[in-house]
């Protein structure tokens, strides 16, 4: 019996994804939950395993295609094994099975392939190109435009381990290898790997691409990342990445339909300031951060006030009586949000190395849909990056967002005297359907009390 594997929703915001690489070739002998390929969703990178035992008979997608959810993306078989009414016609979205939630994602679906009276030519891959989201999972999407009409594919479906004209296997390298290659434009397979057994890693990509080894762009053609944009031609387009449209979507969806409401104050970071200087003595398992100190003190003040920790749900309002706080982590494709879950209940020093972790698992594309999801309110720090002020935009159904500016040393009067001071402002985006001018002015008053009194979050 065949197997189809389709793109499948492999978080649960997912609606489309990107096929960032194959790691198996036409022709391969593969077993259920060996990985086929990678996949580029709204938030990360993830891998896509085979849910049947048999050969790689056809691929129906190419690097770099964006396909919905559901799309026919490649046929497993056996090799005398008729697949002509499955690879008939362009590639179309289909329903993915049902999953519960948390269980490991799937990436083909079995099913029956029947013979067809008079079998059409098979359609050669597309080649290879750099191209590149997400609500809760709806009603599939509508088909993929029809490929190109082009001579038989390789290999034949009698014998396609044997096939003289299958392509070269990909040679050894990490995840983080291959994706570093695919956006500086480093060829893996004129590399030699010192990683183990000769296996490609992160340091040989880098040294290729300081070395100037990436292959060279064109004028007027779409490269992949943009902190490696070519200076060549009057202008270059940028392909959108699953991030990038996911983050544009819900700009919309914010910004438009939510009736927002800013409170802006200044806080003393003073007290602050010290204590992250007392824990900086302690050892490096002790540090914090003033966002870390941020972190702790929205978190304590939720607990406070359930009715900040809440959800616009279109007919009722959720108050959560856990608190998840999301923080915003800048990626290179734009934006995400990992969560620390019940941060009211853990240590600043638990936050602090959660934090850490949480943003370099982010860097890195390697967050599980179970670390980015879940937020109940969100906190975005520009301060790092010398912002003195900013308003951030809410992320619905979130009802509302802490955008947090640099510390500052600035002038201040004290009992009649002219003194200076550490001093940090704060804007809290507000969902008016939720949350009124008084409610948030309280919240911020008891986010104030913890921030500029430190020692409430340790004791």
């Amino acid at each position: 019996m065949a197997t189809k594997v389709v793109m499948e929703a492999l978080s649960p915001t997912m609606e489309e994804g990107r096929l960032v690489k194959w790691l198996k070739n036409e022709g391969d002998a593969v077993k259920t939950g060996d990985i086929l390929a990678e996949v580029e969703t709204d938030k990360a990178v993830m891998e896509l395993v085979a849910r049947g035992d048999g050969i790689v008979r056809k691929r129906l997608a190419s690097e770099g295609d964006a396909s919905p959810v559901g799309t026919l993306l490649a046929v497993i078989a056996a090799a005398d094994e008729n697949i002509d009414a499955l690879v008939a016609g362009p590639p179309k979205a289909e329903a993915p099975p049902a999953e519960a939630p948390g269980a490991a994602p799937a990436a083909s679906e079995p099913s029956s392939a029947e013979p067809s009276p008079a079998p059409p030519a098979s359609a050669e891959e597309q080649a290879a190109a750099p191209a590149q989201e997400t609500a809760q999972a709806p009603t599939p999407p509508p088909p993929s435009p029809p490929a190109p009409p082009a001579s038989p594919a390789r290999g034949s479906p009698s014998s396609p381990a044997l096939s003289p004209h299958r392509s070269a296997p990909h040679p050894r390298s990490s995840p983080l290898a291959r994706r570093m290659a695919s956006e500086r434009g480093v060829e893996l397979a004129r590399l030699r790997g010192s990683g183990p057994g000769g296996r490609i890693v992160k340091k040989d990509v880098e040294s290729a691409a300081a070395a100037g080894t990436a292959r060279p762009g064109t004028a007027g053609t779409a490269v992949v990342a943009p902190r490696f944009i070519s200076r060549e031609g009057d202008y270059q387009d940028i392909p959108l990445t699953q991030i990038r449209k996911t983050i544009a979507r819900r700009l919309v969806e914010s910004i438009g339909p939510v009736p927002t409401f800013y409170l802006t104050t200044e806080l003393d970071a003073g007290q602050a300031a010290e204590m992250r200087a007392q824990l900086k003595e302690l050892g490096d398992d002790y540090k914090a951060s003033f966002n870390d100190i941020v972190l702790k003190s929205v978190a304590s003040a939720l607990s406070d006030h359930p009715e900040v920790n809440a959800h616009w749900m279109g007919d009722h309002i959720r108050h959560f009586n856990r608190v998840h706080v999301a923080m915003a982590v800048a990626v290179q494709e734009g934006l995400i949000t990992p969560v620390i879950f019940d941060a009211d209940r853990k240590t600043l020093v638990e936050i602090s190395a959660e934090a850490r972790q949480l943003a370099e698992k982010a860097r890195q594309r390697k967050l599980t849909p179970e670390q980015y999801t879940g937020g109940t309110f969100s906190v975005s720090n520009l301060g790092m990056l010398g912002i003195e002020e900013f308003t951030a935009i809410i992320n619905p159904p979130e009802a509302g967002i802490l955008a947090v500016g640099a510390v500052e040393a600035k002038p201040m009067v004290v009992d009649g005297e002219i003194v200076v001071r550490q001093r940090m402002r704060v804007t809290m985006s507000c969902d008016h359907r939720v949350i009124d001018g008084a409610t948030g002015a309280k919240f911020l008053q008891t986010v104030r009390r913890y921030f500029e009194n430190p020692l409430l979050l340790v004791i």
